[in-house]
């Protein structure tokens, strides 16, 4: 913590220190950009024992990043890789299976949230670079000619060149800036648990499409007992969400068992069962005055492809890639040119990501014979077409495209 923050001007004051938040932080401390961290949680209990049942799949440009700003050490024992990626509709013939060749590494690897955010924190807490301010509520936010100023609830005053919004979907500070939102409802919820099964998952992720919404097993390591073990994601309608979420344990296991179609053999519970509404959200902007917006304040979507934590880090490359860039130069990170092409080249990116990942969502939703017929010829055509499987396989990494210095190998 820093002592007397209300005396010290640090480059960038960043409200929201999850995830994206605090990766920015660490990223920019690497390129001798400082930085206030602001955030209204305690770490120690966004860190407590099930607090967040999530995992989270790292693409390998993502863990490019993590490399490059120095966590990956913390984290190398902790992810389970992802050796192949088994798409299906409804577990009927002409399933595609994306399975890199050894030499080109795997397509990712599955981490719990709870490790991601320890070895985050954990090298936040020893960068001289970063002032962490814990527990902190916002009450006001300047933006003025030369500097950014925000103002918390203890009178303590932050300044900066740069604001950045990285507080989540809900973001405050995207809000009192006015930017307008595409957004809509899925009328769906994610059930999320983790699951002990019979058969070992093979670094396998399945992605089974049903018309009521996907059905993602993603996989874990070992527990420490040697119980082999996958993430749930269940896609259910938000009619239907209070019956899942209420059904008793062992009927719950029954119904995750009937979807499963037994490739894992017999299934347990091994987390608590959480449940968050899905919605699609991406602002049409990402810049004003002194102000960037980062990772779930500019773009929410649906989790079916796990890209949405790995969209937030390509964020992070990009900005650091571009105030690293303006230091270069002579100009400051508030410059509005510098921020200009940070907008620039990550909008094209995220706006693709997200039609796909929206796209395909909506068109595993038909239901009915003839358009489940129609789709697995489609499968069945990527399935024989090298070409195409690598092109997929290369999104599922995040190596395609203009990727950032901190990004790449």
């Amino acid at each position: 913590m820093n002592a007397n923050p209300q005396t010290e001007r640090r480059d960038l004051v960043i409200l929201g220190g999850g995830l994206v938040g605090m990766t920015l932080a660490l990223a920019a401390a690497r390129a001798g950009i400082t930085s206030h961290v602001v955030d209204r949680a305690d770490p120690a209990e966004l860190t407590a024992e099930g607090a967040d049942g999530r995992a989270s799949a790292i693409s390998t440009a993502s863990w490019n990043l993590f490399r490059n700003i120095g966590i990956a050490d913390r984290l190398d024992a902790l992810g389970c890789p992802i050796e192949a990626i088994a798409v299906t509709d409804g577990m009927k013939p002409g399933r595609i299976d994306f399975r890199p060749e050894p030499e080109e590494g795997t397509l990712g690897r599955m981490f719990a949230n709870r490790d991601l955010r320890l070895a985050l924190f954990e090298a936040a807490r020893g960068e001289p670079a970063i002032a962490w301010h814990t527990s902190a509520t916002v009450i006001e936010r300047e933006r003025g000619e030369h500097r950014v100023r925000v103002t918390l609830a203890d009178d303590r005053v932050l300044e900066g060149s740069l604001l950045v919004a990285a507080e989540g979907r809900q973001s405050p500070t995207r809000e009192e800036a006015g930017f307008s939102l595409a957004q809509w409802d899925y009328s769906h919820r994610a059930i999320v648990t983790g699951l002990f099964h019979e058969k070992p998952h093979d670094g396998v992720a399945w992605e089974i499409f049903f018309p009521d919404g996907p059905f993602a097993l993603l996989p874990l390591l070992d527990s420490a007992d040697g119980r082999h073990r996958s993430a749930l994601v269940w896609t259910v309608k938000e009619k239907d969400a209070a019956g899942v979420a209420k059904l008793p344990d062992r009927a719950f296991v029954h119904e995750v068992g009937k979807n499963m179609h037994g490739i894992f053999g017999t299934v347990e519970l091994a987390a608590p069962r959480m449940a968050y509404p899905l919605k699609f959200h991406h602002s049409r902007n990402l810049i004003d005055h002194r102000l960037a917006v980062i990772g779930d304040a500019a773009h929410g979507m649906h989790p079916i492809a796990g890209q949405g934590l790995n969209l937030g880090l390509r964020d992070v490359g990009v900005l650091v890639d571009v105030l690293k860039e303006g230091a270069r130069l002579g100009l400051e990170p508030g410059d509005a040119q510098l921020l200009k092409r940070y907008e620039d080249w990550r909008s094209l990116d995220t706006f693709m990501v997200m039609s796909v990942t929206d796209g395909l969502n909506r068109l595993f939703g038909i239901p009915g014979k003839l358009p489940s017929a129609m789709r697995r010829l489609g499968m069945g055509a990527v399935q024989r077409l090298p070409v195409l499987k690598s092109f997929f396989m290369d999104e599922a990494r995040g190596m395609s495209g203009n990727l950032p210095e901190l990004l790449r190998g």
